[in-house]
């Protein structure tokens, strides 16, 4: 076992972008935290493995109060073998963060803060919703790095209106506060969101291709020049700062997922939990998991392996394709790949699949034409 990830429902507000799943009503928040401490208790079956991270996401974790979060890190160690030095990440908004929360998040077993920034510039938190405010994102981080080494935040890119030079002064605000790690994503339309809304009835300009392409190649250059190894597509790290939570998804680690809509994954299937806090909540209280399973095909694990590893340094490895999947994903493989090979999208190098320079920003697309989808199981 890798490790336990830890769904928080709930946030103050919706952002306009945000299809992951949430409530903004916190009238469960109690009855929930004890849900989860409960499925943590009847999920230990599940594994003998020793824990090596724990991580709250969300919705937004940090409107939990620091006892409701050591309660349930206690509650991990209560029921699993948790290694010595485990990464233990809490996903926070900087409107949660106070000099006074900090402090006291300092003194908990919380040893990494990934702080959702998004942006520095007012205009962008208005559009997107952000239930924070540029001037709190910099106080924030002021005081969070007095205390936490191991933090990242995130940076949204190609969002409309936000020039080249606007986005590489979002970049320097972040460097300057010498975070060793950074997360940054595509603004991305999805649907059923406020965002999609707004575009719909013309009061927020579509995301163009064009200038979020732009903003990766500085991101990447930017980001590369001050020292930060880009491990993962969305990822950059400094040494010793890669994320161990996200690396062991990509490496295709089992882990555990707690709370409504959370994922978990053993190496043979994936599971999730409903993505309705009420039915959850039943399901808890009558002693029973809210969770369905799949049972992976070769083909399903071809595919993510294959999606996994263009998006990491790591790449994909031809050898194994051939010793887990054999010769016939091998030489599948092979030919899909041979037109990005040509047009320097793709390369291969000590028997191991990588997208290019070039080929970076397209690295979704590309895996998807590699897939295996019409394989007899």
């Amino acid at each position: 076992m890798s490790g336990i990830y830890i769904h928080i429902p709930f946030c103050k507000q919706a952002c306009h972008y945000c299809d992951f799943h949430f409530s903004t009503s916190m009238k469960k928040k109690d009855e929930m935290v004890l849900a989860l401490a409960k499925e943590i208790a009847m999920r230990k079956i599940e594994s003998d493995d020793e824990i090596e991270t724990i991580y709250f996401g969300g919705g937004t974790p940090s409107v939990l109060s620091n006892d409701e979060i050591n309660f349930l890190i206690s509650e991990v160690y209560k029921n699993y073998k948790v290694i010595e030095n485990q990464e233990i990440t809490l996903e926070a908004n900087p409107d949660d963060l106070s000099a006074e929360r900090i402090l006291e998040l300092s003194k908990s077993p919380i040893n990494r803060l990934s702080i959702g920034i998004q942006s520095f510039y007012e205009e962008d938190l208005k559009m997107m919703n952000r239930a924070h405010n540029s001037a709190e994102a910099i106080k924030c981080l002021q005081e969070a790095t007095k205390y936490f080494d191991n933090i990242s935040l995130d940076l949204i890119y190609g969002i409309p209106g936000m020039s080249d030079e606007m986005w590489k002064q979002n970049i320097e605000t972040a460097l300057s506060f010498g975070i060793p790690h950074i997360s940054s994503y595509a603004l991305t339309v999805e649907p059923r969101t406020a965002l999609s809304k707004l575009i719909q009835t013309r009061k927020i300009a579509e995301p163009q291709d064009e200038a979020a392409s732009n903003h990766f190649n500085i991101l990447v250059e930017m980001l590369q020049q001050n020292g930060f190894i880009h491990y993962e597509l969305s990822n950059f790290g400094k040494e010793n700062y890669f994320s161990k939570n996200n690396s062991a998804y990509w490496l295709g680690k089992k882990y555990i997922g707690i709370g409504p809509s959370a994922h978990s994954y053993d190496g043979e299937k994936r599971g999730w939990n409903i993505a309705n806090n009420s039915l959850y909540l039943k399901s808890i209280q009558n002693n029973e998991l809210p969770i369905e399973t799949e049972i992976l095909t070769i083909s399903d694990r071809y595919n993510e392996y294959v999606m996994t590893g263009l998006r990491t340094i790591w790449g994909v490895s031809l050898d194994r394709i051939e010793n887990e999947f054999g010769l016939e994903y091998l030489d599948y493989l092979k030919k899909q790949s041979q037109k990005f090979l040509n047009d320097d999208l793709l390369s291969i190098e000590n028997n191991i699949l990588k997208p290019t320079t070039k080929g970076k920003f397209l690295t979704d697309g590309i895996a998807s034409d590699l897939f295996y989808l019409n394989l007899e199981e």
